[in-house]
């Protein structure tokens, strides 16, 4: 009898052992499922945003031949809209030898800025300069155009009289280039009307006028006496501090917050208005790639969901995928699909469905966590998304998951760049889109200002979209292309645009490339 109870209990054992063994088995197995899924999103992601280099020339190519028709018509192709195309009426070659305080107001969003620019006759690649930032009230971008610009100019007139002005001994109207960044339809180097709002502004009675004007009137009332001189917007800003530091600055690229990138065309090569300009051999022309579409660009369901839920579906396509403002969100949502399909960030959390929760600045201090555990991966997922004590190999799929996003991000930036250089014939081919045949002729030494956080704060960004240039040009061709970063390019190049279109200080126009 107890021979046959010791049995039976290690029989019952031996059946609870198999039982809990089966448990742990299965939970193995599940987990292992689990993971399987998370690596099937992660190869997913993976190829729909692979840039091979043959891919990149084509989106090259496809933005070259944009430019091409953007010139010939009022109607950009694939950017959709006719003020895609901007001629705006400045020949930097107007710069020589500019003397005296030149001022800039730079209007481009919820806040604005007046420049003090120190010119002292002679280029330099350090520009002495002043410069306040004003926060304009929420009442004001809905109010009325009179109500914004009377606020800006009081702001602009106290600005200057906090100033010891040398000019103001001098019988000098002061000059002011004005930095206006939205959708214009520029007619002259000083006038140029508001096609619409963006930014948050939206002022019904400033539509269709133009924004030089509308500073002007203000700057008047108040009895301040200087001539705005010159309007642009941040991109053409960009490009005359660099053509002014370097003269073989030939196009600007912004990648910050949004993008966009302007360069130097000649006048004889802008078929819709030939025959109208024939005082400047150049023209700046602002592309707004930002809205530039391409059926090579490598869009996932991500990008599709994120331009379906933004306030302008179907426009920025190009700045949706590479600019400050989506890409901590397209990652945002890449976790949250993981989330879904599995437990690995443990608990649901409702912050992870929240859009732009995750900006773009923690994504990017995420991808470049160097430390062993990576502990700024885990606070930033805590203290943001409220995901808390994941696993390390976890921790190291978000940076992976970065790093994917980002590297698509910088090699399309590249990819427009090479665009440009192409569209004006400095990528060592025959300027042609489709062909890939080097010309004979000797290289040219081209510069490309740029600014903006993405390229100039984030070393991950910056270096992949270098890597992408020298892949799409080769070694030899990108040895001559060199990208420069410029500061408070926006403000200070109008100020200096301001300086060159000054009504006494008349120069003579080059005419040659």
């Amino acid at each position: 009898m107890g021979g046959k109870l010791v049995f039976g209990v290690a029989v019952g054992v031996a059946v609870a052992a198999c039982a809990v063994a089966a448990v742990v088995v299965g939970r193995r197995v599940e987990r292992r499922s689990k993971w399987k899924r998370v690596l099937r999103i992660l190869e997913e992601l993976e190829a729909a945003c692979d840039t091979p280099v043959k891919r990149l020339r084509q989106v090259v190519d496809a933005m070259a031949v944009e430019m091409h028709a953007g010139l010939a018509s009022e109607v950009w192709g694939h950017f959709r809209c006719s003020y895609w195309v901007v001629l705006l009426f400045c020949s930097f070659s107007l710069f020589r030898s500019e003397k005296g305080t030149f001022y800039a107001l730079d209007l481009g969003g919820t806040n604005f800025r007046v420049l003090r620019v120190h010119l002292g006759g002679q280029r330099s690649l350090s520009l002495k300069h002043d410069v306040e930032m004003q926060p304009i009230p929420q009442n004001l971008m809905t109010g009325t155009r009179e109500d914004l610009f009377d606020f800006i100019a009081s702001s602009l007139k106290e600005f200057v009289e906090k100033a010891n002005d040398p000019d103001q001994l001098a019988a000098r109207r002061r000059e002011l280039g004005f930095t206006f960044s939205f959708p214009v339809k520029q007619t002259s180097a000083s006038s140029g009307a508001l096609i619409k709002w963006t930014k948050g502004f939206s002022i019904e009675d400033m539509i269709g006028r133009d924004a030089a004007e509308s500073l002007q009137q203000a700057i008047d009332r108040i009895g301040l006496d200087m001539r705005v001189s010159v309007l642009i917007n941040d991109t053409v800003g960009t490009l005359a501090v660099g053509h002014y530091q370097d003269p073989d600055t030939v196009a600007a690229v912004i990648i910050g917050t949004g993008t966009n990138a302007c360069y130097l065309e000649r006048t004889d090569a802008i078929i819709k208005c030939q025959g109208i300009f024939t005082t400047f051999g150049r023209m700046a022309i602002n592309m707004e790639w930002g809205n530039f579409w391409s059926s090579h660009l490598p869009r996932t369901t991500y990008d599709v969901d994120l331009d379906a839920d933004s306030p302008n579906p179907n426009e920025q396509g190009f700045e949706k995928m590479i600019s400050d403002m989506y890409l901590g969100d397209i990652v945002r949502r890449v976790i949250l699909k993981i989330s879904q399909e599995s437990d690995v960030f443990g608990p649901a959390s409702t912050l992870l469905s929240m859009p732009f929760k995750l900006r773009t600045p923690l994504m990017a201090a995420m991808h470049e966590d160097s430390s062993p555990e990576l502990t700024e991966v885990a606070r930033i997922l805590e203290d943001i998304l409220e995901i808390t004590d994941i696993p390390l190999k976890v921790q190291k799929l978000v940076v992976k998951i970065c790093d994917i996003v980002t590297r698509r991000a910088a090699r399309l930036a590249a990819a427009g760049i090479v665009g440009i250089l192409k569209k004006i014939g400095r990528d060592g081919t025959s300027g042609i889109a489709g062909g890939r045949s080097r010309t004979n002729i000797k290289l040219k030494r081209t510069v490309v200002a740029i600014e903006g956080g993405l390229y100039t704060s984030y070393t991950m960004f910056r270096e992949y979209l270098h890597e992408a240039l020298v892949e799409i040009l080769g070694e030899e061709i990108a040895l001559h292309v060199i990208l420069k970063p410029t500061e408070d390019g926006s403000g200070i190049g109008a100020a200096l645009l301001a300086a060159s279109y000054s009504s006494y200080d008349t120069v003579s126009v080059d005419n040659s490339l």
